[in-house]
């Protein structure tokens, strides 16, 4: 009995023993090249999240060895991403000034709030819930922030230093007020950095494309300080692992970020729980959902108090991992020690990084988060879930992000019900009998719509053939009992054929099998 709980408590004693010398350094070297894809990209978002760059790295080392430890994906790689990023820049920049201490302390708060709403998801075994964030909303809501996070980082990239503004339209027009002030020499090093990581994109798409443009960045900007040394750089920060951090117990505060922090929190597990299902598709690995909510959720709880900003998984990173042949989750855990290192050593490199050379990696980044092919598939596909990403993109760039996020699972939601409210039935006449296929269930938003259609029926027997039919609630129950008595009252019936075991019985309830209007065939 002790190890099945131990393995439940700790899930990488399940695979953990099985690894071999040969596995482990495979591991580590997929492990390397992960964390050379991330130091640049968790930069990059601590900056759009409004963060000291440092914290960045931070995000990319607790909460990815906890992830990976505890979850059931063998690749999901979890970090800071950039639609998290953005999400915790627009929920906490109205209360206080990003990149101050305060600033800090209320994201790592949002942080640790939001991971415990995914571990409570997970502890009650409601990972399914993050089925209703369908994979339009997601779409959409990815479209717009990577629009958001281009209109943001333009200032940066055209060395303007503007106020931040609660919405992507509003920032636009404020960048427009201030097109004059425009720095030639850090347009110049952005628009060089961004064209390079494109062309490498394009050409050799399998390098560190996004680190290489950056390194290029700066490397210019060194080797020609008569024109770029007024570019303003990275701040500088002391190289140190992540520090503790204490969280503060305001109640005022919490209640202030709770529902940030709960569409943030299911944005992190849909973005992680896509990803990994994605890749185990691939993989034939099978994934336990409940586990890696749990595990999403541990992360940014233990995440937030070693300075770790709310990660989830990474697009790149893990597909990386399963591209170069990871062999377990050690590949991620090497991963966040190869960090870690660079946490330590690298400090002063990343002193020297441009800000405009970092915008142009930024909206690289923003070009490669947009799903082209899932976009036209989806229009291809269906209409209105095309509507529904349509309408997330918009709201992204007309809201709040986190409002955009509910926006678009309300969207979702009433076009689901939409469908559900009028199923499929299928009518014919056969002498004396009208019959009606109904191709969904009998619930109280369909009721009225088949109510109408049993009104119209014309036949002295009208017979629903019911085959198709899994569920009925009392709304359904009570609309049929009402329709057989009036067809009675007409000397008609109403017939139930191939009815399943549980709708008869559930007929029954009503009035007693002995006296239900409704007749039943087989």
């Amino acid at each position: 009995m002790r190890w099945p709980r131990l393995a439940k408590l700790l899930p990488f004693l399940a695979w953990l023993p099985r690894q071999t010398r040969a596995s482990i350094s495979r591991d580590a070297v997929v492990g390397l090249s992960g964390a050379i894809l991330a130091l640049p990209q968790s930069i990059a978002y601590a900056l759009i999240a409004g963060l000291p760059p440092e914290y960045g790295l931070y995000a990319a080392i607790i909460p990815v060895l906890v992830a990976c430890l505890w979850g059931s994906s063998w690749h999901l790689i979890c970090g800071p991403t950039a639609a998290i990023s953005i999400v915790l820049y627009a929920s906490v920049s109205p209360l206080a000034v990003p990149a101050s201490e305060d600033y800090v302390t209320l994201i790592l708060l949002l942080t640790f709030l939001a991971g415990i709403f995914q571990w409570l998801l997970g502890m009650l075994r409601f990972g399914a819930l993050v089925n209703f964030v369908s994979h339009s909303v997601v779409l959409g809501f990815t479209l717009g922030a990577a629009i958001v996070i281009a209109i943001g980082q333009l200032p940066s990239l055209m060395g303007i230093t503007l106020a931040s503004q609660a919405t992507a339209f509003a920032s636009l027009a404020n960048l427009f007020e201030h097109l004059g002030e425009v720095d030639k020499a850090s347009l110049m090093l952005g628009l060089f950095t961004l064209a390079l990581g494109l062309l490498l994109k394009a050409l050799v798409p399998r390098w560190p494309t996004l680190l290489i443009a950056l390194v290029s960045g700066s490397a210019v900007a060194w080797m020609w300080p008569a024109m770029f040394a007024h570019v303003q750089r990275v701040s500088a920060f002391v190289g140190q692992l992540p520090p503790f951090s204490a969280l503060p117990t305001d109640p005022t505060l919490v209640l202030r970020l709770l529902p940030s922090a709960v569409a943030v929190g299911m944005l992190g597990l849909v973005t992680s729980l896509s990803i990994a299902r994605s890749i185990a598709t691939r993989s034939q690995q099978m994934l336990d959902a409940n586990q890696e909510v749990r595990a999403q959720g541990l992360s940014n709880i233990v995440g937030a108090f070693f300075s770790g900003s709310l990660s989830a998984g990474s697009f790149t990173r893990s597909g990386l991992s399963f591209e170069a042949g990871a062999c377990s989750p050690l590949a991620g855990v090497f991963s966040a020690l190869w960090v870690a290192l660079f946490a330590v050593t690298g400090a002063q490199l990343i002193a020297q990084i441009p800000i405009p050379a970092m915008a142009g990696s930024i909206l690289l980044i923003s070009w490669g988060l947009i799903d082209h092919r899932g976009i036209r598939a989806l229009f291809r596909v269906s209409r209105s879930e095309f509507v529904v990403m349509a309408l997330t993109c918009l709201a992204t760039l007309l809201l709040e992000l986190q409002t955009a996020i509910y926006a678009g699972v309300l969207a979702s939601l009433f076009f689901y019900l939409k469908r559900t409210s009028q199923p499929r039935v299928q009518q014919w006449r056969d002498g004396d009998e009208e019959v009606l296929r109904v191709g969904g269930s009998i619930f109280f938003g369909a009721s009225h719509y088949l109510q109408v259609r049993l009104q119209r029926a014309q036949g002295l027997r009208v017979v629903i053939d019911a085959q198709q039919i899994n569920f009925i609630d009392y709304s359904g129950v009570e609309m049929l009992h009402q329709e057989a008595r009036r067809l009675r009252a007409q000397s008609r019936s109403l017939t139930l054929r191939h009815a399943r075991a549980q709708v008869i019985e559930e007929l029954n309830k009503l009035e007693g099998a002995e006296h239900c209007p409704i007749q039943f065939e087989h």
